[in-house]
């Protein structure tokens, strides 16, 4: 049994991924932006709360989690595509709760095929300019830069597919079950291969772009994050 949070957990894929894990008995802890659209709140080891669009209420979700202990995995799944709230929930959230938080022994961020045409132009990240695309290119060089840099934790990325989920739309054409399926195997498989991390789609290992497999970019995107929110990274 492990103890797992799921960020943006109220509906959709994020839903999904909580329901799967604790239907496999595992303890789940899921954040929600809005407690009152959580209607199954008794289902979970706990809920944390709040607007990952907003730093501070960031930086209290890290807080309420800590109050569980250090967790087996995290699966950062909020995310949004509106501008230009997309790169603060995209990227420097999962950035802030990954830097406050206890180090898992798992890290899974959700991406996105869109990010193969994101731009590494960093000052879009600051002047709120950045699209979509960006956030998911940016989020997904973090993870890759997690899984190199620290001993015992593991950190993936994963392209969920364009699902019909609020956000993807009705008309979205791959498997919503497929969707979460992939997070929920890297958080709980003990066979996992590459063990270090990598970036995913339903289930097999995927050559994302060049630039999040770059140490040299990777490195400039965490001190861009450090500098923009006042928060370091330990090592």
């Amino acid at each position: 049994m492990a103890l797992i949070l799921v960020t943006g957990a109220s509906t959709g894929l994020g839903h999904d991924t909580a329901n799967a894990l604790a239907g496999q008995g595992h303890d789940v802890v899921v954040h929600v932006r809005d407690p009152a659209r959580l209607t199954d709140a008794d289902r979970w080891k706990g809920v944390v709360t709040g607007d990952l669009a907003d730093l501070d209420e960031t930086r209290d979700v890290a807080g309420q989690a800590a109050g569980f202990g250090r967790f087996d995995a995290v699966i950062h799944n909020a995310g949004t595509m509106s501008l230009p709230e997309a790169s603060v929930v995209n990227t420097v959230a999962p950035y802030v709760l990954t830097a406050l938080m206890d180090k898992p022994a798992r890290l899974i961020y959700l991406s996105s095929s869109m990010h193969r045409t994101g731009s590494t132009d960093l000052s879009r990240l600051t002047d709120g300019s950045a699209s979509y695309d960006d956030s998911k290119l940016w989020v997904t060089a973090l993870a890759l830069a997690f899984a190199s840099r620290w001993a015992g934790t593991s950190a993936h990325a994963v392209d969920p597919g364009w699902v019909p989920t609020r956000m993807g739309g009705a008309g979205a054409p791959d498997d919503l079950v497929a969707g979460h399926q992939t997070q929920v195997w890297l958080a709980t498989h003990q066979d996992v291969s590459p063990e270090t991390g990598g970036y995913w789609f339903h289930r097999q290992i995927q050559r994302p772009h060049p630039a999040a497999q770059d140490e040299e970019f990777q490195a400039r995107l965490i001190q861009v994050l450090e500098s923009h929110t006042g928060v370091p990274l330990s090592r």
